[in-house]
């Protein structure tokens, strides 16, 4: 038994890290490519900008966004409705022990970007920044 196995950090593990970033890669693979046999979610083109573990490896939370931002509306939904396909595609490429339970967030990361950009352009910032 690992040492550490109860130990309260306060970030992911390598393990979860590593599985979340394969499950991504073959998530966004999927979905380039239109292996999933619906219409409506082919017609789109998805960025799976993250993957979260859980830290027992059973469920993954992918942070997604249509591409050029039509259809955020939508494209949980679509995803939400194949994610029993996705899953075996899922189980079938990787090696793990369980096929992870997807569930799928839109991806705020690009606005909070955008927010951040917008508050360091203003005057009172820059002037702030521009004393030190």
């Amino acid at each position: 038994m690992a040492k550490n196995k109860h130990h309260q950090s306060a970030g992911p593990s390598q393990r979860q890290l590593r599985v979340g970033e394969l499950i991504r890669r073959t998530l966004s693979d999927v979905l380039a490519r239109g292996d999933v046999h619906d219409a409506e979610l082919n017609r789109l083109s998805v960025t799976v900008g993250e993957v979260r573990v859980s830290p027992d490896l059973k469920i993954a939370t992918a942070y997604v966004l249509p591409l050029g931002g039509e259809g955020q509306d939508e494209i949980v939904g679509l995803l939400a409705r194949n994610k029993g396909e996705l899953r075996r595609v899922i189980a079938k490429k990787l090696a793990l022990k369980y096929a992870p339970d997807l569930r799928f967030r839109l991806d705020t990361t690009f606005d909070q970007m955008d927010e951040t950009r917008r508050l360091f352009a203003q005057d009172a910032v820059q002037r702030d920044l521009d004393g030190e």
